[in-house]
C-alpha cells in the first residue's frame, strides 16, 4: 500500500508517469517519434521501483483495454478527417474530456482518456506536427491534476485501480455509448490541433 501514503502524492506521480508512458508507448511504433520533444519535463517522476513498476503494470493494462477500441473504424476516421473547428483548444479539450467522465469516473474511462491521448498523438506526428504531442500531454496531465486527482484519492490510490482495469482488459471496453464519446473527444482534439496547422506560416 505504499503508493497510498503521502498524502496521495504517489498517486499524483503514478499518474503523471502514466500518462507518458502510454503516449510514449505509442509513439514507439512511429518510425518518426525521435522528432517529438522530450516530455520528462511536463511531468512528476516516479520515485520508486515499486511507483516504476506499478506504470508499467497499468500501461500494459491500458494497452489492452485501448487495442480493444483501436480498430473501431469510425474512431480512426474521426482522427484522420478533422479539418477545421472554431474555438480555443484547451477550451475544447476541456470540453470533450468532460464529456468522457459526463455519466460519472470510472477506472475505466480514465484509462481510455489516457489511452486516447496516445492515440492523437501518434496521429499528430504522422501528420509532421510532433511539437503538438507536448500539448496533448499538458493537456491531459491538467485535466488529470484538476478533475480526476481527487477522485483517485477518495477511491483507494491507484492500488485499487487494478482489480476494474484488469477486468475491464479481459472484455470489449463498454460503458455508455463509449464509442461516440470517444468519437467526440478524438475529433475535438484532433480539430484542435490543426487549427494551430492552418495558423502556422508556411515555410
Amino acid at each position: 500500500m505504499a503508493a497510498c501514503e503521502g498524502n496521495g502524492n504517489a498517486d499524483q506521480r503514478i499518474g503523471e508517469a502514466l500518462i507518458k508512458e502510454v503516449i510514449e508507448e505509442e509513439l514507439r511504433e512511429v518510425p518518426a517519434a525521435e522528432e517529438v520533444p522530450p516530455l520528462t519535463p511536463l511531468t512528476n517522476q516516479v520515485q520508486s521501483e515499486q511507483e516504476k513498476k506499478m506504470v508499467l503494470e497499468l500501461a500494459k493494462m491500458i494497452r489492452i483495454i485501448g487495442d480493444n477500441v483501436k480498430n473501431n473504424q469510425p474512431l480512426e476516421d474521426a482522427i484522420d478527417g478533422i479539418r477545421r473547428a472554431p474555438g480555443s483548444k484547451w477550451d475544447l479539450f476541456q470540453q470533450v474530456a468532460a464529456k468522457v467522465f459526463e455519466q460519472g469516473i470510472t477506472w475505466e474511462r480514465i484509462a481510455v482518456l489516457f489511452y486516447v491521448a496516445g492515440r492523437l498523438a501518434v496521429k499528430l506526428v504522422e501528420a509532421h506536427l510532433p511539437q503538438s504531442v507536448r500539448e496533448i500531454m499538458q493537456w491531459t496531465v491538467d485535466f488529470f491534476r484538476n478533475n480526476l486527482l481527487s477522485w483517485i484519492r477518495e477511491h483507494g490510490g491507484w492500488i485499487s485501480s487494478f482489480s476494474e482495469l484488469a477486468a475491464a482488459s479481459m472484455r470489449t471496453v463498454s460503458g455508455v455509448q463509449l464509442y461516440g464519446v470517444l468519437l467526440i473527444f478524438v475529433a475535438g482534439l484532433a480539430l484542435g490541433s490543426l487549427i494551430t496547422l492552418k495558423l502556422l506560416p508556411r515555410q
